[in-house]
């Protein structure tokens, strides 16, 4: 029976961690998944050790407030690594509280496995020769990686992006709108703030105030706001009226707001992904704290940041980031997509790519015959 340690921290995460246990316990019934995750990780099969839920920060500053919640979490991990003794520890992304967990891992002889590794090649590439020390497989899920990480020496294979096979409707985009009490045939803009609470609340005023002047020049426009789960309550106060209408909040339906939008302007991450594999026409936002961004921005080596952009190999999606991200600027992006066929239709084509380039549906049944085999491997060893 394979043993194996999960740890993933934010929602994109447990829901690749999910997929994994799923696919996992499909291939070995008898499998043992446990790990640091939350609800998908659990409804996968997954014994839950601790809850991400409140570690999901970005920033420097931010990091400290939840610096007990790590501690606590890095400890349950390391102790059940030794007293249960895995056959081998997956880590999911996450990389400032994964890679402390991995090489404390690997010193105990567990085997390390980096399924969907930071993005080491666009900042912090001194990360890089770390990962080499302590991962005995990376499981990469962009085709630029794989060249990337095996010219640094690491053992890596491309399985493909989980979302591909994830990002699926469960009802159709009429059934959908008509469920919301919203109209079919008038123009629907997506909002995505985000899945931190930091995020979120830097974020959603700005999209807030885009939304009235949108609506000032495009009086039927409808809004829908993908509400990432387990977020306060409070960070979505003070909806403002868009003409007769508030925007509609929904959670937990993020394919489902993505398939019915005809704009969608996102939070930088994982989403820009999930939106273009429904090929819809993006614009993509981000605010940090002033001090976060203006030390991180010394360590970032590309040009561009949104994940759409970086797999096109050139910027076809707009690109909002700190100062440039402000009501005027994205209202200006939405409306010219609302007003110009021709610039979605364009969009929609160069995203059709970009899905392509992610690979076939099937990357977290990869994944997971990937970890399986080197778990059996291990467990034969001792």
């Amino acid at each position: 029976m394979s043993k194996i340690l999960i740890s993933c921290g934010e929602p994109s995460g447990d829901l690749y961690a999910g997929a994994l246990t799923t696919e996992i316990l499909r291939l070995d019934p008898r499998a043992e998944v446990m790990g640091l995750g939350g609800e998908r990780l659990r409804a996968g099969g997954g014994r839950l050790l601790e809850d991400y839920r409140g570690l999901a920060v970005t920033g420097l500053i931010e990091a400290l407030r939840v610096l007990p919640h790590s501690v606590r979490s890095y400890r349950r991990l390391i102790s059940t690594a030794r007293a249960e003794r895995p056959d081998v520890f997956v880590a999911i992304d996450f990389p400032d509280f994964n890679f402390r967990v991995a090489k404390r891992v690997k010193r105990l002889g567990i085997p390390v496995i980096y399924y969907i590794p930071p993005q080491l090649w666009a900042w912090r590439a001194g990360r890089m020769r770390a990962l080499q020390k302590f991962a005995d497989r990376v499981l990469v899920i962009f085709p630029f990686e794989e060249d990337l990480y095996r010219r640094a020496g690491i053992a890596v294979e491309f399985v493909g992006h989980p979302l591909v096979g994830l990002a699926r409707t469960a009802i159709p985009r009429g059934e959908f709108l008509r469920r919301l009490r919203m109209e079919p045939a008038a123009p629907l803009v997506a909002l995505l703030p985000g899945s931190r609470p930091n995020e979120v609340a830097r974020i959603l005023p700005v999209l807030w105030q885009a939304a009235i002047q949108i609506g000032q020049k495009i009086p039927q426009v409808q809004f829908v706001v993908a509400r990432a789960p387990h977020l306060d309550d409070q960070l979505f106060r003070n909806v403002p009226s868009i003409g007769n209408d508030h925007p509609v909040i929904v959670t937990a339906q993020t394919d489902e707001v993505l398939a019915a939008a005809d704009v969608v302007v996102t939070a930088s991450g994982t989403a820009t992904v999930q939106t273009a594999i429904h090929g819809a026409p993006m614009v993509v936002v981000y605010k940090l704290s002033p001090l976060t961004y203006a030390l991180g921005r010394r360590l970032v080596r590309v040009s561009t940041y949104a994940m759409a952009n970086l797999i096109a190999g050139r910027k076809i999606v707009p690109e909002l980031i700190q100062a440039g991200c402000t009501p005027e600027a994205v209202a200006s992006e939405v409306i010219r997509y609302l007003t110009d066929p021709s610039h979605a239709a364009r969009t929609r084509a160069a995203l059709a790519e970009v899905r392509d380039r992610l690979g076939p549906g099937g990357a977290s049944a990869r994944a997971a015959s990937a970890i399986l085999e080197l778990a059996r491997r291990a467990s034969s060893q001792l």
